[in-house]
């Protein structure tokens, strides 16, 4: 049974002029493709996310220096600037699509910005990518209401189901966020792992539906990159992001409060 950490890196948008709404969570084409020849230099081997849960299910050794590339909503700069980087290298990596952001059929609105397609999508799992869920308009799942939030787990997977031809084993939280109910929903609905964001690394005691992962940004320098993928400093660097969560969960509490409340009196 393995104890080691893995690096679970959360990529957004890859695009030199993104939306407004998805700037700090983003990277620029240079600043991606910079940052996996550092993985690459340092011998880094990419697992999907269903791989990094088979071995440790399985209780199996990982690579020396396992990481986990993870892309979460659907930009469509995924498949523009990353496809071609991650191709260069042999890396793997998971892409968790919000099924109603995907440009087509399923649609229903509310993107943050340029999306994939589902042609896209489709050849990004052909080239070796992990396709899997983010929910199907990416709301916080654990403001729903049972019903809406079966919803909104059950119509991904089904959605990738029909359109890849295979049904998804991964999922990601939108927004990182999750409670005992979201979690059961997604693993009564077939998933077999799932993912936050908690800004540390990933070891198989957090469980399969709670592994976090750590942040990459517009503003993540190559220097601080290279601490991220090495486990180092890791509270010094998300210190603000922890404190900034630990103060917006009590106000989500408080609104879970005030929705089963509500629910109550119906």
């Amino acid at each position: 049974m393995s104890a080691q950490r893995v690096p679970i890196l959360m990529y957004h948008a890859v695009a030199y002029a993104p939306a407004r709404a998805v700037y700090t969570l983003s990277v620029s084409p240079e600043a991606f493709a910079a940052q996996m020849r550092l993985l690459a230099e340092r011998e880094f081997t990419p697992l999907t996310t269903r791989q990094l849960a088979a071995a440790w299910r399985a209780g199996s050794g990982l690579p020396v220096r396992p990481v986990v590339i993870t892309f979460d909503d659907g930009y469509e700069g995924v498949h523009r600037y990353a496809l071609p980087v991650l191709a260069t290298h042999g890396f793997r990596a998971t892409l968790f699509a919000s099924t109603g952001w995907v440009r087509g059929a399923h649609e229903s609105g509310g993107a943050l910005d340029l999306m994939l397609t589902w042609d896209q999508v489709r050849e990004l799992a052909a080239a070796g990518l992990e396709i899997g869920g983010h929910s199907h308009t990416h709301p916080q799942l654990d403001q729903l209401t049972d019903e809406r939030l079966r919803f909104e787990v059950r119509r991904c997977k089904d959605i990738l189901t029909a359109e890849l031809g295979r049904a998804p084993f991964s999922f990601a939280y939108p927004y990182g966020y999750s409670d005992r109910r979201v979690r059961h929903c997604v693993r009564a609905a077939g998933f077999g792992v799932s993912l936050a964001v908690g800004n540390a690394l990933a070891a198989r005691p957090q469980g399969p539906y709670a592994l976090e992962r750590v942040t990459v940004r517009r503003s993540t320098g190559i220097e601080e990159f290279g601490q991220l993928v090495e486990g180092r400093a890791l509270g010094r660097l998300f210190l603000r992001d922890r404190a900034l969560t630990k103060a917006y969960a009590v106000y989500r509490r408080t609104k879970q409060v005030v929705r089963k409340a509500s629910e109550a009196r119906v």
